[in-house]
């Protein structure tokens, strides 16, 4: 199964006073990176996430936003000890026997309030699966799709490439005949059988069967790599490579117009697939 780099997922969770937006992209790369975006989070949340998507991802470039917004908790307390020396304090100096709390509660230090935020981070977690899921589905899904054109594209080069085998064996007889008459109208005493080796060698410098060989063989083991479960695209990459240099080698030892054209398109075909490959994990 292919599956493509390129990918989306997100999952938005919306309860009472408290909200969890998490929004993961993916994009090709030669390598895996994580890059994790957070209003709100800690060591052990950013570890999670990049260990769920280490787990189920090889390559690409993986940008993760989270935003949190949590319920708050307020707290107040009261300095005791230090409203005990107040009293003391102002009894000794002002004669107050009594302190009201409007007379203090100004006084730096005597009331203290903590607002708190209270994070979920199970609830978290949940939300970051959900988006990774949804992620790497859409990565499959558009992997589906680079499969379905690759399997057209193979298709293609195999047809053009029995095309040009085809015209490969009528097009050897023809140039084998064409030199000897040639050399036949131009030298009038020649060895035959010399004439032959000669023509042999020269007509095989545009024998192309090896070639076509190799490109049925590098087409045949690019299928089974296309429509295997864990398809690699560096492998799919790497015979790429191998069959645009058969085809390149094809364009420059065929000389005749309808077969030539056959090999360009059969380059041109091989390119379109390597464009493709390129966001292919």
């Amino acid at each position: 199964m292919i599956k493509s780099m390129t990918g989306f997922g997100l999952s938005n969770l919306i309860e009472k006073d408290s909200k969890i937006y998490i929004e993961i992209k993916g994009v090709n790369h030669r390598f895996l990176e994580i890059s994790i975006k957070s209003n709100e989070t800690n060591n052990d949340l950013d570890q999670y996430m990049r260990n769920a998507i280490s787990k189920q991802i090889n390559r690409g470039k993986i940008d993760v936003r989270l935003k949190i917004k949590s319920s708050s908790k307020t707290e107040y307390s009261i300095n005791g000890e230090l409203i005990k020396k107040l009293e003391k304090s102002a009894k000794k100096i002002m004669n107050l026997t009594e302190l009201k709390f409007k007379d203090i509660k100004d006084i730096p230090g005597i009331v203290n309030i903590e607002v708190g935020q209270q994070t979920n981070i199970n609830q978290v977690k949940k939300e970051f699966n959900k988006a990774l899921k949804l992620f790497i589905d859409s990565r499959k899904k558009e992997g589906s799709k680079i499969r379905i054109v690759l399997n057209k594209k193979i298709k293609g080069i195999e047809s053009l490439t029995a095309k040009i085998l085809k015209a490969n064996k009528s097009n050897l007889k023809f140039r084998i005949r064409l030199f000897k008459q040639k050399i036949k109208k131009l030298v009038e005493d020649f060895d035959d059988s010399k004439l032959s080796q000669e023509v042999a060698l020269l007509a095989l410098k545009f024998d192309v069967a090896e070639e076509l060989d190799r490109i049925f063989f590098h087409l045949k083991s690019l299928k089974e790599e296309v429509n295997k479960i864990n398809c690699k695209g560096k492998k799919i990459d790497f015979l790429l490579q191998e069959l645009f240099r058969e085809a390149n080698t094809l364009s420059v030892k065929l000389d005749a117009p309808k077969t030539k054209n056959l090999a360009l398109d059969m380059k041109l075909l091989v390119e379109e697939m390597r464009e493709q490959i390129q966001n292919v994990e």
